[in-house]
């Protein structure tokens, strides 16, 4: 029926509504996993961005570390590349279609309303017909029964002649009303056809062909949107594909020969290399010379100076093991002090006045070397990160340069903000003479001296570097002197080059080098060096120790203890009132020999 076909569409629309809603509700969703894609795209590229002032910031100075640097910035436009995504599909199809299934509610509902209006118009005129067409039936009955009531009247003679006239006239009205219900019906009947008529061939029709194109714009619409999402995403793949060109060009640009370079420029020490090893003939009956190189000469010894001279000697203290290395680096260069019960230092056996035993000959010599000017904080400082001296005497040679070369010009710039804010206080001072209203000349005058005096000390101070900055590059050889190795370990240098941690290796005549030979410093990049340090094994134990007093261990390479406490001696006292103890793996360090009692182990080595 008519009706069920009502009942159809209304469902069919109501689920193609229903269809469209599940589609916004798609494209909503996909637009927050966008939103999410790129926050998440911004923080993992903010995560991995160098912190400033950081030693990070330092390391994006190589061709490798500056495409990453790049790779992460692209990731940063990548990300918003998404978030145009996000934002075009929440205006172009999830806002639209929100309003058009608004629209699309509304019309549905008109056209189902004159749908229901129509029939229910037709349906009245269906009453309308059968109550005419009843009311005709009844009539016509009615009309017969008088009929027959008057034919029976008229035969019957008993019947008087009133009663027959009575029966007639009453026979006759209801004709004259069936005829009436009959014209009635006939035009009701011919109301009720074109009514139909019109109903089935016009109305209904014209609101299905309505219900049809309002559920034909919904497909076209919804194929729109579709078609829409695919353009929203297309239209950012130039952008993003810049982005993967930018990240393709920055790892083009990685250059491993230019990083080798500046790996090698920044740890270039400028250490000479060891000569060779003179060989020591055991068949000869002379007295066997120090084994383990030599690291330096006792200025007063005159036998050892022909030694010195050759190339076998004073050059290897790089290669040094941790464990003796470190002894003698970390070991204190003053007396210690007498323990709180002493009378005087010189009472404490072993004490700093007590005479010192004979030290081996490595001992005796690192001990000059490092107690020769200028002291060496070389492996200390760079360790541990301490701060060194002015003018950068702990660092190698070359790396002093570089330093002292970047103080003149941090300098040379403070001077030149100064200078620039002198000019620019003169400049005002000026207006201020020609325009005395606009302020008092003599404000700045103040400002102007201090400014003076500022512009001179640090004039005084690019001076001082640029001395010792001369200095170093004095001792250093030209660059273009020698080629430089392929390796980058080694760099050539004069015969008088000389470097802050290795003074004392000097001939007893002052000079650094041999006759007419040429030696290269080692540049041990800090790095490897510490590495080798980090890998040794720790000493091992000798014995152990109680301290008789309590310590405060304040310098540097001491340890502190607490009376009565209980610790592990690693190195035995050299004769210089020193004992080297440990605490745990991790605390180690050296305490005066007269504030513990030594019990050794017989079996340790």
């Amino acid at each position: 029926s008519l009706q069920d076909q009502f009942d159809n569409l209304e469902k069919h629309t109501q689920w193609g509504i229903d269809v469209l809603e599940k589609y916004i509700k798609f494209v909503k969703e996909r637009t927050e996993i966008e939103l999410s894609y790129a926050k998440q795209l911004r923080n993992l590229s903010k995560k991995y961005q160098p912190k400033k002032n950081s030693k990070e910031e330092e390391e994006y100075r190589y061709t490798s570390t500056r495409a990453f640097l790049a790779t992460l910035n692209e990731m940063n436009d990548y990300a918003g590349q998404h978030e145009v995504i996000s934002e075009n599909m929440t205006s172009l199809i999830t806002g639209e279609l929100t309003r058009y299934v608004q629209e699309l509610k509304q019309e549905r509902k008109s056209h189902f309303h004159d749908g229901r209006k129509a029939q229910q118009h037709i349906e009245t005129c269906w009453k309308q017909l059968e109550a005419s067409k009843r009311r005709f039936e009844r009539d016509c009955k009615e009309a017969d029964r008088a009929q027959q009531y008057f034919e029976k009247m008229d035969a019957d003679i008993n019947v008087t002649k009133a009663d027959v006239e009575k029966a007639r006239q009453q026979a006759q009205l209801r004709h004259q009303m069936a005829e009436d219900s009959k014209a009635e019906y006939s035009s009701t009947l011919q109301k009720f056809n074109s009514e139909q008529h019109e109903h089935y061939y016009t109305h209904i029709p014209n609101i299905f062909q309505k219900i049809q194109e309002m559920e034909e714009r919904r497909i076209v619409r919804i194929g729109e949107s579709m078609k829409t999402f695919a353009e929203v995403d297309r239209q950012v793949i130039p952008i993003i594909g810049k982005c993967l060109d930018e990240i393709t060009k920055a790892a083009e640009s990685v250059d491993h020969k230019n990083d080798s370079q500046m790996v090698i420029e920044a740890f270039k020490s400028g250490f000479e290399p060891p000569g060779d090893i003179d060989f020591e003939d055991f068949t000869q009956p002379m007295k066997r010379t120090v084994s383990e190189s030599s690291l330096s000469n006792s200025r007063g010894d005159g036998k050892s100076e022909p030694k010195f001279g050759s190339k076998s000697k004073g050059k290897l203290w790089p290669f040094i093991k941790k464990n003796k290395l470190m002894s003698l680096l970390t070991s204190p260069h003053q007396p210690p002090p007498p323990p709180p019960a002493s009378a005087s230092p010189s009472a404490v056996p072993n004490g700093p006045q007590s005479p010192k035993q004979q030290k081996e000959p490595l001992s005796h010599r690192f001990n000059e070397f490092m107690t020769s000017k200028p002291k060496i904080h070389c492996f200390r400082s760079l360790k541990r990160g301490g701060a060194g001296p002015e003018d950068f005497s702990n660092l190698p040679p070359e790396q002093r340069r570089k330093k002292l070369q970047q103080k003149v010009d941090e300098l040379n710039r403070d001077i030149q903000k100064e200078m620039d804010q002198r000019d620019a206080l003169t400049k005002m001072k000026d207006v201020y003479i020609k325009n005395p209203q606009m302020g008092d000349a003599a404000s700045v005058d103040h400002r102007l001296a201090e400014l003076g005096q500022n512009i001179e000390k640090l004039r005084l101070e690019v001076q001082k570097f640029e001395g010792w900055l001369a200095e170093v590059e004095g001792r250093l050889p030209a660059r273009t002197e020698q080629p430089r190795r392929q390796s980058g370990v080694y760099e050539p240098q004069n015969p008088s080059g000389v470097n802050s941690c290795a003074q004392d290796r000097e001939s007893p005549d002052g000079s650094y080098t041999e006759e007419q030979s040429q030696e290269t410093e080692m540049k041990v990049p800090a790095t490897d060096f510490d590495d080798e340090f980090d890998d040794e094994e720790p000493l091992p134990t000798i014995g152990t120790c109680k301290a008789l007093y309590t310590f405060e261990g304040q310098n540097e390479g001491t340890i502190s203890v607490a009376e009565g406490e209980m610790l592990y001696v690693i190195e035995e006292d050299k004769g210089d009132g020193w004992t080297r103890i440990r605490r745990n793996e991790d605390e180690e360090g050296y305490v005066p020999t007269s504030y513990v009692e030594v019990y050794l182990d017989k079996n340790a080595k």
